[in-house]
């Protein structure tokens, strides 16, 4: 590190000019709401320094270049024409300029020389400041003239070069002055807008992720309230039913209701602590996989269909994302077949694993002749939930009706494809 960025460093942290940023910034704060009041300020600051000796002045002084003796009321006059006008240096900087040259022209053309002249200095200063770039080149001609009259009238007393070395060094300085705190407050204008800007990108980065946590934890939810309900209520259609003809039945429906039940609110629980804020750690249980499709088919067969199950590649070898889409997968479009094929449908099952591939296939025989079939579910949620398990692993979804009858369901997924 340099000598100069540790003196840096140094006037940083300083107090002193650690109080003068904060009483810089109250006082942009307090100019931005009172600005006639800030440039009236401005006006009666330079009257009083540069302005007010004029009046006081009771000699006309030694040296080469002396200040015009006038009456008080012409020099009062001449002072409120060249300090005026600055009134309006930020709302017309180039015709405030134009109008402080102006009066400066005529009063050195007429060989009046006050110490007020400061006022074409600041008028500069604030053309470069709050002047439009395009407008700028516009003052060059005003400036040129001004100093051609300037040298004209000390030619006589000062040489040429010395006068325009003056000339060039007070107004190099007030035009760079106006450029380099123009330069700064873009810069700060750039960095409030960036930071604004990632504060907005930050916001709607946390909405998006709360989006689509509320999507995830939508999906679990559907698909553990939708199969468990078709499950039980077919459980409880069918029990009902052999209540009266077969009464051992009716107490196997109302067994496996139970376990339905407390498989669903174990899940439930599961999901809902995931949501709430616990100072302890929450209790973690495993996610579904491939190994739980042989449970699940017994809990669908239980309900009455016919399950046939069948699996072909290296299943267990799949990452445990695949293998929760692929189980979601199948109980969505099982509890589909379950509640719109009815108890005494048959059910197909495949799962083939091919090379990166897996292929899911559940397809249903559709309801026995004679009985009615509930209404298609169409894009309802339980497809587009499919689809967009499918999707976070490069994969498809086709759910429609089979040719030999029936409905069938064939999903696609990416085992090598990470998550979207």
């Amino acid at each position: 590190m340099s000598s100069d960025d540790n003196a840096a460093g140094v006037l940083v942290g300083h107090p002193v000019v650690d109080r003068l940023f904060r009483a810089g910034r109250r006082l942009r704060q307090w100019d931005a709401g009172h600005r006639w009041a800030m440039d009236t300020a401005v006006v009666l600051l330079i009257f009083l320094l540069f302005a007010a000796p004029d009046i006081d002045h009771r000699g006309p002084g030694d040296g080469p270049l002396r200040l015009t003796q006038l009456p008080a009321g012409q020099m009062l006059l001449l002072q409120a024409a060249l300090l005026l006008p600055l009134w309006w240096r930020r709302r017309a900087p180039l015709a405030t300029f134009y109008t402080v040259l102006a009066i400066f022209m005529a009063q050195w053309s007429a060989g009046v020389m006050l110490r007020a002249d400061v006022a074409v200095l600041v008028a500069v200063h604030s053309l470069a400041l709050h002047g439009r770039l395009g407008r700028l080149p516009w003052a060059v001609p005003g400036l040129a003239v001004a100093v051609v009259v300037v040298v004209v009238r000390l030619s006589g007393v000062v040489s040429v070069w010395d006068v325009l070395f003056v000339l060039a060094s007070f107004g190099t300085a007030a035009i760079a002055l106006g450029f380099a705190v123009r330069l700064r407050r873009a810069q700060l204008a750039v960095l409030r807008d960036r930071a604004v800007q990632l504060e907005i990108e930050r916001d709607q980065r946390s909405r998006l992720a709360t989006a689509t946590e509320r999507a995830r934890v939508a999906r679990e939810m559907h698909d553990i309230l939708g199969h468990s309900l078709s499950v039980i209520i077919t459980l409880a259609d069918g029990g009902a039913y052999a209540s009266d003809t077969a009464p051992e039945r009716g107490k196997e429906a109302l067994r496996l209701i139970g376990d339905a039940g407390r498989s669903s609110l174990a899940e439930l629980r599961r999901m809902l602590g995931i949501l709430r804020e616990q100072a302890d750690e929450p209790t973690l249980a495993p996610q579904p996989g491939i190994a739980d499709l042989e449970p699940l088919c017994r809990q669908i067969r239980a309900a009455g269909p016919r399950v046939e199950y069948r699996s072909t590649g290296e299943l267990d070898a799949l990452d445990v994302g695949v293998q929760l889409a692929a189980y979601r997968i199948v109980q969505e479009a099982l509890t589909n077949s379950l509640k719109h094929a009815g108890p005494h449908t048959r059910i197909g099952l495949t799962l083939q694993v091919d090379g990166t591939r897996l292929r899911i296939t559940v397809r249903d025989s559709g309801p026995p002749a004679g009985e009615r079939p509930a209404p298609p579910a169409g894009e309802g949620h339980g497809v587009v939930g499919m689809r967009e398990r499918a999707a976070l692993y490069g994969g498809t979804v086709t759910a429609g009706p089979s040719p030999g009858g029936g409905w069938s369901v064939t999903a696609e997924l990416d085992r090598d494809n990470e998550p979207a």
